[in-house]
């Protein structure tokens, strides 16, 4: 049950993230706060539960500095957070790829089979509810699941007073192709959805501005 305290503490925490610009390099994640944000986007929801995504923690400073030419909005991240993660999304999750045979059999402890209901009713929800019928489609479809994880990795920090920055600002396609020719990523099978700089800041929070509840939420009775 929750308490004022509680859901005080909540909000909180959402008031105090931001998007840090600046983080301190002398301070460090403990490991245990590490391990319960990265187990925050572990136990994630997804779309079937199909989990399709990977999580890189960059710590080697050569692949750091390789980075920073061909993602522009991650050098602050990446010079000073005490812990830097690139997302992938799994690319043509489907009622035939392997990962889906897998998280069936060897995740969920299901029997798989193409003809079953339920690959059935998934593969029904991707080609006509969703619409998800070629490569593009799909990929942007698991990366959207990425974000779920994201989000909760962002919130889980800032309840330990861990702070943080999600990273779009990078050429996508040199950002795969520089990891891929490191051997980090199989672009067959994955690509580059977002960053994600974690650590304290080293700066003074900016207050928040946004709309108003009334200007986003409109109830239906």
């Amino acid at each position: 049950m929750s308490t004022p305290e509680l859901r005080a503490q909540i909000i909180e925490a959402h008031q105090s993230r931001y998007a840090t610009k600046s983080f301190d390099p002398t301070k460090k994640i403990a490991v245990e706060d590490w391990e319960t944000i990265i187990e925050s986007a572990r136990l994630s929801p997804s779309s079937f539960g199909y989990e399709p995504w990977k999580f890189l923690l960059v710590n080697n400073a050569e692949i750091k500095e390789g980075l920073k030419g061909i993602a522009a909005g991650a050098v602050n991240s990446l010079n000073g957070a005490s812990h830097f993660v690139i997302a992938l999304a799994r690319k043509n999750v489907t009622i035939e790829s392997d990962h889906v045979r897998h998280i069936v059999e060897d995740v969920l402890g299901a029997e798989f089979a193409i003809d079953s209901p339920r690959s059935q009713y998934f593969d029904n929800f991707q080609k006509n509810n969703q619409q998800l019928t070629d490569e593009r489609t799909l990929y942007d479809w698991a990366s959207k699941q990425t974000y779920i994880a994201m989000a909760n990795m962002m919130t889980t920090a800032a309840l330990l007073g861990i702070d943080s920055c999600p990273i779009e600002g990078f050429n996508k396609v040199n950002v795969e192709k520089y990891l891929a020719e490191k051997g980090l990523v199989d672009l067959n099978e994955f690509g580059v959805s977002y960053m994600l700089g974690l650590g304290y800041r080293n700066e003074p929070i900016t207050p928040k501005k946004r709309q108003s509840l009334d200007e986003i939420l409109e109830v239906i009775d």
